[in-house]
């Protein structure tokens, strides 16, 4: 089989092109590298809580972590990857406060409070989220979901582990973890404990010792619904009860990855809670530190400029754009073209810009005779951008300029744009009957010079002829007449593309 030129071309530049990827552990881009004799990238990334069907704010998450994988990749770095599936235990705060939203989603729907109906109604809702990434593009056959509800005896062992050690011990509502006996509690985006005991997201509880301590194990009884209300929970040596939020990503992470890992990922609204526990209680736990090398968070998503909730009635599902006719790809390219720590706004008018510009790409790879190698000085500048903290905003720029570029061949540009969509993740190379389907509707079929219409054929002619001469100007009113006539073109310097609409 013929390897192509150009990736043997990439594998010798990727090891002159260092990855740079913002560390929130740091407050700075830093190089990424494995340590010595490790093999793999060991991943976590923060997944949904199952209650309720994830909007498009929460899946811009895993079209991150999808994009960064495909980064790491095309970097010839191996990949191992858990989203995590929170189906017990998580609370409406991200303190020790609040309803279980698992048990909101039950009385939501109807459902009896027991432990049977809150695990098939957390698988119902996985299924959903599954069906929706692989809508998204993102191949679930390589990533790994573990069920909190499964790795119960792992987090029980690490509470147990956490109160042998003193740092943690048993209250009248849970078992709590001790932060005065973590000094470096709060170190992720500079959060200390005294600052967070007065902030508004860590409820006041007279049980704990201080403010700043969280919830490692809540009992059944005494805790009313932020330990799941009626339903009984899971036996353990301190009660029967439910695992806290924060354990569960603690005991998956070890149990699948190791005491260490290379990199956690998850949203920004998980910095000062969340994931400083996730430090504290690992650490803690392993005595190795640090538990994540990398620490990356994105952004959040707003629609009409406004935070996505459902009390404001702004909420949009994934569903929803395909049912107004969208490709789904559509919404991965929006997200693609900012940068993941930059807050996005979506609105249609937007996401009708980014499907015109996704179904383009489709059209040239759909269209574009295939065996040709990626231009090199595009293809390094593409790289450089996916290695410049996934700049995948500037990536599509640089695209976008290739595609444009009349001195190469339809077959150099196909090969650009698949190439690049190793990391964009677009299905480009691959069969996508509805965006096909969709690319004819916008810009219709390819046809063969020679099948056209002889007085559209003297048309193109008499514009090639201007083009020679570079009278631009008379070859834009040519191009713009057989527009109007239903034929779009598309020009290098060699030839020239014609789609009847």
């Amino acid at each position: 089989m013929r390897i192509p030129f150009f990736h043997t071309l990439r594998d010798s530049f990727v090891r002159k092109t260092p990855l740079f990827l913002y560390n929130t552990l740091g407050a700075e881009k830093q190089e990424f590298t494995l340590p010595a004799q490790a093999k793999t990238v060991r991943m976590y990334n923060c997944g949904p809580t199952v209650y309720d069907t994830q909007h498009i704010g929460n899946l811009s998450m895993f079209v991150f972590t999808d994009t960064l994988r495909k980064v790491l990749e095309y970097n010839n770095f191996t990949v191992k990857q858990v989203i995590n599936i929170t189906d017990v235990g998580h609370l409406t705060s991200d303190s020790d406060e609040g309803e279980d939203k698992m048990t909101k989603g039950l009385e939501r729907e109807g459902h009896e409070l027991t432990l049977q109906n809150m695990l098939e109604l957390g698988e119902r809702y996985t299924n959903t989220f599954l069906e929706n990434l692989r809508e998204l593009n993102i191949n679930t056959e390589h990533i790994i979901f573990p069920r909190a509800s499964g790795y119960i005896p792992a987090q029980i062992a690490m509470v147990k582990t956490l109160v042998e050690k003193g740092f943690a011990y048993p209250a009248h509502d849970g078992v709590y973890f001790d932060t005065d006996r973590y000094p470096a509690y709060g170190a992720l985006g500079g959060i200390h404990a005294e600052a967070q005991s007065e902030g508004a997201r860590v409820a006041a509880n007279k049980y704990k010792h201080s403010q700043a301590d969280f919830a490692l194990w809540k009992f059944s009884s005494g805790g009313g619904s932020a330990s799941g209300g009626n339903i009984q929970g899971w036996d353990s040596p301190w009660g029967k009860g439910f695992p806290g939020w924060h354990i569960e990503c603690s005991a998956m992470a070890r149990a699948i990855l190791g005491e260490q890992i290379d990199i956690h990922t998850g949203g920004i609204e998980h910095i000062p809670i969340h994931h400083n526990n996730e430090i504290a209680q690992s650490e803690c736990a392993t005595g190795r530190r640090p538990f994540s090398r990398f620490w990356l968070h994105r952004a959040h998503i707003q629609i009409d400029n406004k935070k996505i909730s459902k009390s404001l009635g702004n909420v949009v599902y994934l569903s929803d754009i395909m049912e107004r006719g969208y490709q789904p790809l559509s919404f991965r390219y929006l997200l693609l073209g900012a940068h993941y720590r930059t807050p996005l706004n979506f609105s249609w008018e937007a996401l009708g810009a980014a499907e015109k510009a996704f179904l383009r790409l489709r059209l040239m790879a759909d269209n574009y005779p295939t065996g040709g190698d990626a231009p090199e000085r595009y293809q390094k500048r593409i790289h450089k951008r996916f290695n410049d903290d996934l700049d995948t905003a500037g990536a599509l720029g640089v695209l976008w300029e290739m595609v444009k570029d009349i001195s190469l061949t339809h077959q150099e540009i196909r090969a650009g744009i698949i190439d690049a969509d190793r990391v964009l993740g677009l299905n480009l190379a691959g069969i996508d009957e509805k965006a096909t389907a969709a690319c004819v509707k916008q810009f219709g079929k390819n046809v063969a010079l020679k099948d056209l219409p002889e007085n559209v054929q003297v048309i193109i002619e008499e514009r090639n002829i201007a083009r020679s001469k570079k009278e631009w100007g008379q070859a834009d009113l040519l191009r713009k007449n057989l527009e109007g006539m239903g034929y779009i073109l598309e020009d290098t310097a060699q030839e020239t593309s014609v789609f009847q609409k």
